[in-house]
């Protein structure tokens, strides 16, 4: 008799059940670009809708140009360093009936490569307020929901250097590192049923990772191989 291989049996359980729940719907934040496009466009592809939103509404019409069955789905303008404009996308959600069963807070930015005395007040805002800020600003706003649902998952899109750090990119680090602790926090206020975890994607070509590696960011694996 032939050995399954180490953690087959595991995996193909979890396949399994993740088919046997039926499709999902899934909030993603910035969800025209990078990580947050690939994705909503591996879970249209497995039937899953896809409850997504981005500054862009040229790459947000892009993306719903290339994802399959877009009518399933609902992708519209909001930002979530704006308290207000998440709460207009939650109403939207409602109003449709397409409360999330998995959130996935995936918009972030990054400072360009500076010394931490010298990243201008501006930049070091944006990181802030998009990275920690926009997390909260979209849990404020659809954990409610998720609890009147009695179920959810929420995956808050850490980073190694959430873990870790590195040189010149200290607001980063430091928005990744709240996040960790932040998503811990939350994940002991949440009621049963409901779970939240900080996830590291791990090292992806994407436009951050430029911003940080110039040219060795091609070394790295794309968001498709992701």
């Amino acid at each position: 008799m032939t050995a399954p291989k180490p953690g087959g049996g595991a995996a193909a359980a979890a396949r399994a059940a993740a088919a046997a729940a039926g499709p999902r719907t899934v909030l993603i934040t910035g969800v025209s670009r990078g990580l947050g496009r690939a994705l909503a466009l591996e879970l249209a592809r497995r039937g899953h809708a896809v409850v997504g939103c981005g500054r862009s509404a040229e790459h947000l019409r892009s993306l719903e140009a290339e994802i399959t069955s877009p009518s399933r789905h609902l992708l519209t303008v909001a930002d979530v360093r704006s308290d207000s404009s998440v709460a207009e996308l939650a109403k939207a959600v409602v109003e449709k009936k397409q409360v999330p069963d998995i959130i996935v807070n995936n918009a972030g930015t990054i400072n360009k490569n500076n010394k931490t005395w010298n990243v201008p007040a501006v930049d070091f805002d944006m990181v802030v307020d998009t990275n920690i800020k926009g997390t909260a600003n979209v849990l404020r706003h659809f954990v409610p929901l998720m609890i009147e649902k009695r179920h959810g998952i929420i995956i808050n899109l850490s980073s190694g250097w959430g873990r870790s750090a590195a040189a010149e990119v200290a607001p980063y680090c430091a928005s990744k590192w709240a996040i960790e602790g932040l998503t811990r926090s939350l994940a002991k206020e949440l009621p049963p049923g409901l779970a939240a975890i900080a996830l590291s994607p791990g090292v992806v070509n994407t436009d951050m990772l430029t911003s940080c590696f110039g040219s060795s960011a091609a070394l790295y694996q794309t968001t498709e191989t992701w």
